[in-house]
């Protein structure tokens, strides 16, 4: 099925030569960590990505096959007929070959072309092929607008890349949209989920898998972490997507291991390590080097949690509900400052959210809000906690926060998250609810990207959530073979200022659509 277009397309695309450059092979690098030295010129097979995209900067990311020095070249046409070089770091060991580098004073709501090169160290000259991208910088302006789109849950639940039904088709789909950026909403890879080279459908039909040793296992040390983010890159889908999409990457539970928080000690046993704090250190490091994210460094500790403005019409609110949180328990403490996000992250985007100008403030959670997640019999994954009453044990940080929306008059807010691997529309009335000091607000949700597909969550009755739409299968773990895998569009008009929220399927159909209204604090 074809899928229609965003818009209008604003962009002149590098069809051709980005296509081709992304869609490189990786034959002979699949799988396997550089040689520190190797003969010929250092290539770049895993792509290249832009992140965190604003009206004047963006943060370019690559991988070689050995020690190189990353040379960035950008110009305002496909030609390339003149340039701007940004000299890059050196590319070794250390960040398992990976780097990133920033453009700064880019021109804003512009096209950038850009290529990365890659030199060899010791000789300038010898440099490798380039590999080209592109992406539109945020405008100044109102009337340019804005559309992106998002979705999370990458590989999940035994599902890798299936080259046989094409791989993860649905980063196709969405690029053919030609979105301003991509909002990565969580679980990035599956660390916790090794893979098979076949498994068995319902119907008999046969899944089979692209298989590496690094996901032959639980990711465990740092070289099998980086594997995984490794894996995801080998499919040609995800390449072409990155080398034309910028991304706004979050994290959540899977990038580490399933439903984990600061401090726990695993009673899984297929992990040897049982401290899940060496984990995450381990996979934080992994994850900062494998997406371009100008708040993570590989050398230092930094933090997921930011915002980034993107232009007058959009500031997205990225949350971290993972790194901070407490421990997952019946979560029914009648208070609870630590609660999901931490106490210094909440008063972080109170101030944030007060400074925002922008027309749309989008609140990207990696989790939802009245959706309820368990974590074994009796403890809960999320914020909710399955009692309908007065807000307990995190639900009290966002009762809060809710509340501050409301008395600050913040217009504009809007919740988009992924996680429970099917799609829905839930609309939070105080008139519903069982506390009612906040005003009217919508959550979206959807994903998964290529996982497996779960039934509905249940509703928790505390902040009033009516599901106006939700697509979900019967049964669990349902294969991207049979369908269930769902993306979200946003567009924000330029003219009128109206956000329209569209949430789509596999295949391009149009699922579910709700336009907004600007300027209003509730709605």
């Amino acid at each position: 099925m074809s899928v229609p277009s965003m818009r209008p397309s604003r962009r002149t695309m590098l069809r051709g030569g980005v296509a081709a450059s992304a869609g490189l092979a990786l034959t002979g690098l699949a799988g396997t960590a550089p040689a520190l030295a190797r003969s010929g010129r250092p290539t770049a097979g895993w792509g290249v990505q832009v992140g965190d995209v604003t009206s004047s900067s963006g943060l370019v990311w690559v991988r070689s096959d050995r020690p190189a020095r990353m040379i960035v070249e950008t110009s305002a046409t496909e030609s390339f007929r003149r340039v701007e070089r940004w000299r890059g770091p050196l590319l070794g060991p250390g960040t398992d070959f990976t780097g990133t580098t920033p453009l700064r004073g880019l021109p804003d709501g512009q096209q950038v072309h850009y290529r990365v090169l890659l030199e060899d160290p010791d000789d300038p000259r010898r440099a490798g092929e380039p590999v080209t991208g592109t992406f539109r910088t945020a405008p100044a302006h109102r009337r340019d607008g804005v559309g992106f789109v998002w979705s999370g849950d990458l590989a999940g639940q035994g599902w890798g890349i299936n080259q046989e039904l094409g791989g993860y088709r649905l980063f196709e789909e969405m690029r053919r949209l030609d979105p301003d950026f991509f909002l990565f909403s969580g679980d990035t890879i599956y660390a916790d989920g090794p893979l098979t080279e076949s498994v068995t459908l319902p119907d008999g039909r046969v899944w089979r898998n692209v298989t590496r040793p690094e996901k032959a296992k639980v990711a465990e040390t740092l070289a099998e972490y980086r594997g995984n983010f490794r894996y995801n890159l080998e499919d040609a889908n995800l390449r072409r997507f990155n080398a034309q999409v910028p991304a706004i990457v979050q994290w959540d539970d899977h990038e580490v291991t399933n439903n984990w928080y600061p401090g726990e000690l695993l009673v899984d046993d297929r992990y040897t390590e049982k401290s899940v704090d060496v984990l995450a250190s381990r996979a934080r490091r992994a994850f900062a080097e494998y997406y371009p994210i100008p708040t993570l460094s590989p050398a230092r500790d930094g933090r997921v949690h930011r915002v980034v403005r993107y232009g007058p019409l959009l500031d997205v609110f990225v949350l971290d509900m993972r790194t901070h949180r407490n421990r997952n328990s019946t979560n029914d403490q009648t208070r609870d400052e630590q609660g999901i996000l931490g106490a210094e992250q909440l008063r972080w985007l109170r101030t944030e959210l007060s400074r925002s100008r922008a027309v749309w403030k989008v609140i990207a959670a990696d989790m939802p809000i009245g959706l309820v997640v368990p974590d074994g019999a009796t403890d809960f994954e999320a914020i909710a906690n399955a009692d309908p009453g007065a807000p307990l044990g995190r639900e009290l940080q966002i009762a809060e926060l809710l509340r501050f929306v409301k008395h600050r008059r913040i217009t504009g807010t809007v919740w988009l998250t992924a996680d429970v691997h099917h799609t829905s529309a839930q609309h939070y009335q105080p008139s519903r609810a069982a506390f009612g000091d906040f005003e009217p607000f919508w959550e979206f949700v959807t994903g998964p990207i290529n996982a497996g597909a779960f039934p509905a969550s249940a509703l928790d009755g505390t902040f009033g959530p009516e599901r106006v739409f939700v697509k979900a299968p019967e049964r669990a773990n349902v294969s991207p073979a049979e369908g269930y895998q769902f993306y979200g569009e946003v567009d924000i008009d330029g003219g009128s200022g109206e956000l329209t929220v569209r949430l789509r399927e596999l295949g391009g159909a149009v699922l579910y659509t709700k336009v907004l209204q600007p300027g209003r604090v509730g709605q």
